[in-house]
């Protein structure tokens, strides 16, 4: 009995000295999910601006895909890793602060975009500076919160990515009703309404940016009761990661490690621009070409330098062809959301007729409510699965590979706007509930300390495979299947996203390969970390 009552005493005593989440981690909270629903605002306000950049800046579908995909995915994809490291080593608070200012300003800039080659720069500014926003508040996060309330915290802060795509609609289509309403022909400066709308959401964030630099920084692994220093030198980590994947400095990184690895490196580039200028003379789209052969070729630097630099690391991820199937599978997932996210819109306007505002209000509420329960139900019931079977989150994988594909049907086939609602609501929903499942499956398959790196590289799937192929896919198809009407090509969406299923039986294959393959690659891992250690 006295053992007992010791017992809790000590479980009390424990509870009493563990970390509390202050009022001011609360504060800091919040203003981390204004910053990361901003983050979605200016990433998705491109899609109802779609159809009114297209008719002024004489754009194809095609074009429009490339300025909503690969013009920000590629370098928000290549300049997270690095910057992701950089906050582990410097302060948190200013790189975020500085991060928030560059998007914002780039987003402001692309009101003043006067063709495509303008607001494809402007594009990119806004994703490399989008790239330091997840790296540097997960991290604040988990030093401001304990582990009891990091995950409750963590999905607070998430929610901000379903409430800033589905605002990001409203605000732009607002705006530029409004706008074109009061100045018809063009209102000050000869700007339009899809000119303003960027300028109207890309200026708070510069205000905002000042109120994140008031911050404090908290210490480093205090909350797990193991305080911790950045590195000394910061930005000297800072060009090594660069080194390794951001084109040219990658050539430098190979030649450091002699002279057979800067011969690969030159060999596997010369592949992806012949592969690029092959597509290029397909197409006819130079920029998503050469955006993604550029980010294709980065991830290889990358991987090449991972295998010198820890090949225990490679092994797990690159060499693990559960770890690429799972990634790759759910990418094509991700394919799809992120076309539909882009796409629906326009169509919806374009095909159905519908009016901008009233798309605004119901595609936005549908996106931001479809995302937040299928994330969450999705992730639950992986979890379920997952007690039953070692591969059992594969199954919710698929589910977000098959169930969408009789809405995505029946909805951009339909019109009726109820059913077009109603389905495109569902298909969200259903494709979202794979993210759960994709994401532990991947951090199942490494040793903890290689988690880092494997979120990284599990987002480079999705945002080098989906973002950037997704928006970008429908648009050629459409341009493709269009017709010349007075000399001007009408795309045809509806073929354009119906494409879209073509992909689930490519993700399936994938994926059915790591349901077999999952158990052995995780019953494996030490044993294989090992073996790419003393080899």
């Amino acid at each position: 009995m006295a053992d007992t009552i010791n017992e809790a005493k000590a479980r009390a005593e424990g509870a009493e000295a563990e970390p509390r989440a202050t009022a001011y981690s609360w504060y800091v909270l919040g203003v981390l999910v204004i910053v990361y629903i901003l983050n979605f605002i200016d990433r998705q306000i491109i899609s109802i601006l779609a159809v009114d950049i297209k008719a002024d800046l004489g754009l194809k579908d095609g074009d429009m895909g490339f300025l909503g995909g690969a013009a920000f995915a590629v370098f928000y994809a290549l300049f997270g890793i690095p910057l992701g490291r950089l906050a582990d080593n410097w302060s948190r608070v200013r790189l975020l602060s500085i991060g928030l200012t560059l998007w914002s300003a780039m987003t402001a800039l692309s009101g003043f975009a006067y063709d495509k080659i303008s607001l494809t720069f402007a594009r990119m500014g806004v994703g490399v500076g989008e790239a330091t926003a997840s790296p540097t508040a997960y991290s604040l996060i988990s030093d401001y919160f304990p582990k009891r309330q990091k995950a409750t915290a963590l999905a607070i802060y998430s929610s901000g990515l379903y409430l800033g795509g589905g605002v990001s609609l409203f605000i732009g289509a607002l705006i530029v009703e409004a706008w074109n309403k009061a100045w018809p022909a063009g209102g000050p400066m000869g700007l339009v309404g899809w000119q303003a709308a960027f300028l109207a959401v890309g200026i708070p964030g510069l205000v905002l940016a000042l109120w994140v630099a008031s911050l404090r920084e908290p210490v480093r692994g205090a909350m797990d009761g193991a305080p911790a220093e950045g590195s000394p030198t910061p930005f000297r980590e800072f060009g090594k990661d660069l080194s390794m994947i951001v084109p040219p400095l990658t050539l430098w990184g190979a030649a450091k490690r002699g002279p057979r690895a800067l011969a690969v490196n030159i060999g596997f580039a010369a592949a992806v621009a012949a592969f690029a200028l092959w597509m290029i003379r397909l197409t006819g789209n130079v920029p998503q070409w050469t955006a993604v052969a550029l980010g294709y070729y980065a991830v290889f630097s990358w991987a090449s330098a991972l295998r010198a630099n820890d090949p225990a690391t490679f092994r797990l991820i690159w060499g693990t062809p559960a770890f690429i199937c799972t990634t790759l599978g759910y990418g094509l997932v991700s394919l799809a959301a992120y076309a539909l996210a882009f796409w629906s819109a326009p169509y919806a306007e374009i095909v159905l007729g519908l009016p901008k505002q009233e798309l605004a209000i119901i595609l936005g509420g549908n996106g931001a409510l479809s995302g937040f329960v299928g994330v969450i139900l999705g992730g639950w019931a992986a979890d379920q699965l997952r007690k039953r079977n070692p591969s059992g989150r594969i199954w919710m994988i698929i589910f977000g590979v098959v169930a969408p594909i009789a809405p995505i049907w029946i909805g951009y086939t339909t019109a009726d706007p109820t059913l077009f609602y109603i389905m495109n609501f569902l298909a969200g929903l259903f494709g979202a509930a794979a993210l759960g499942a994709a994401a532990a499956t991947t951090q199942d398959l490494v040793l903890p300390r290689m988690r880092g790196t494997a979120t990284a590289a599990f987002f480079l799937g999705t945002t080098l495979v989906g973002l950037s192929f997704g928006p970008y896919m429908v648009g050629q198809i459409s341009d493709l299947a269009g017709t010349f009407v007075d000399g001007k090509l009408i795309g045809d969406l509806r073929t354009g996203i119906l494409s879209l299923i073509g992909v689930a039986p490519i993700a399936l294959g994938l994926l059915l390969y790591a349901y077999r393959a999952v158990p052995q690659a995780e019953a494996t891992i030490a044993e294989r970390a090992t073996q790419a250690v003393e080899s």
